[in-house]
């Protein structure tokens, strides 16, 4: 039996990070799914573990202090104060964020034992996502053995980008293999898109820039609602300055690094993903919240918001030239949604591509943040890639039957 419009079931959806894990329970009905309850567990693997729970319209129970060693901890934590506030019946169906999808999936698949096996195999490309992800997967199965449960791909939004915005300028053969550029932050990418859609059908079918901005940071270029190129690539490691990652490096600084360094792999993968970014030129912390308030005296936190906005400046001038020129900018994620200083610094100097904000509607946060009259709209959107993974999940089981997409 599947899920269809107007039954009343639960949907959960599963996001995991690579040291954090987000889930939200929704309730479906008709057309729309509804958010009940959410968690969130942070610092997964660290001492300072800590799980947050809360009932949407009724109770926010706060940060506790808990020991998550791993993935299957923290959900197994989740899933049993689930239970604790009374949802204790299993849910219809479980949806889970996967990072990379790989040359193969394009679109969300029922998670059967084949699906396990491929996604095992791209483990040496994202393996800071990768493990998390089939950690969160088992769990669920051994919780719920007969719930069905749907991949949702971080790489799918990207899948249709022009073959030239895919190529790296490597040896043919390197690219036949899968060496490409994939795209990350689909999900969020593909709800924005629709909200747009809905509240501005016109600048949808325009070209939009959508600036995807948190601890982990990208940009899309979209044009007519379809993805035409975006800033990370064949890992999420590439592209703009991120939390704790590099983003976009001269390869020949890995090449020295191996050679006087006598960097191994594991060494070099911390150092790209766990030692760089805003963390590595702040040398304080990861947060743009944090480096904020510093920045006026640590010229260091001010250096590493400086190098932030400015590849964000060059990296969104370049996708504006890939489509011709600029309709729309769309600031999303937790530093584009919040950070004003930000938003204006990556915005400054760019009226030749009809970019000027309003100063006033920036500071406020306000949905439109461009001058009236000025030729790019600029808008603030949230995001919300769980109820995508919800929509995707409910869809698919809709359309093939929970017989078809279980283990």
């Amino acid at each position: 039996m599947g899920l269809a419009e107007g039954t009343n079931e639960k949907i959960l959806a599963v996001n995991a990070g690579s040291s954090s894990l987000k889930v939200t329970l929704y309730r479906t009905e008709d057309a729309w799914e509804t958010p009940e309850l959410s968690a969130s567990a942070e610092r997964i693997g660290a001492r300072d573990g800590r799980l947050r729970i809360e009932e949407v319209l009724r109770e926010d129970l706060g940060w506790e202090r808990i020991d998550l060693p791993d993935h299957v901890a923290a959900l197994a934590a989740v899933l049993e104060r689930l239970r604790r506030v009374g949802h204790d019946r299993p849910p219809a169906a479980v949806g889970h964020r996967i990072v990379h999808g790989g040359k193969r999936y394009r679109e969300p698949v029922g998670i059967v034992p084949e699906v396990v096996a491929e996604l095992r195999e791209l483990i040496p490309i994202d393996p800071n996502h990768m493990p998390q992800a089939i950690a969160a997967i088992e769990a669920i199965r051994s919780a719920y053995p007969t719930v069905p449960q749907v991949a949702c791909f971080d790489t799918a939004f990207h899948a249709g980008m022009p073959r030239v915005a895919r190529l790296f300028a490597l040896p043919r053969a390197l690219s036949e293999e899968g060496i490409l550029r994939f795209g990350f932050h689909g999900l969020s990418y593909e709800y924005v898109t629709g909200e747009l859609r809905k509240i501005d059908p016109t600048a949808a079918e325009g070209r939009v820039v959508i600036a995807h901005l948190g601890n982990g940071a990208s940009m899309a270029a979209v044009r007519g609602g379809v993805g035409v190129d975006t800033t990370m690539g064949f890992t999420p490691a590439g592209g703009l300055v991120m939390g704790t990652r590099s983003g976009d490096l001269d390869p020949g600084v890995l090449i020295h690094l191996l050679r006087s360094r006598k960097m191994d792999v594991v060494a070099l993968d911390a150092l790209l993903n766990e030692e760089s970014g805003l963390l590595g030129i702040s040398e304080t912390g990861s947060d743009m919240r944090d480096l904020l308030g510093r920045a006026p005296h640590d010229p260091r936190a001010a250096e590493a918001i400086a190098l932030f906005c400015y590849a964000a400046k060059k990296f969104l001038a370049s996708l504006a030239a890939a489509m011709g020129g600029l309709d729309t900018l769309v600031f999303t994620g937790g530093i584009g949604e919040h950070a004003a200083p930000v938003r204006e610094r990556i915005c400054e100097g760019l009226a030749f591509l009809g970019i000027a904000l309003d100063p006033d509607r920036n500071a406020g946060h306000e949905p439109i943040i461009s001058r009236s009259g000025s030729p790019v709209k600029v808008r603030i959107m949230a995001t919300d890639e769980n109820l995508m993974i919800a929509r995707h999940t409910r869809r698919l089981i809709a359309r093939e039957g929970a017989h078809n997409v279980s283990f």
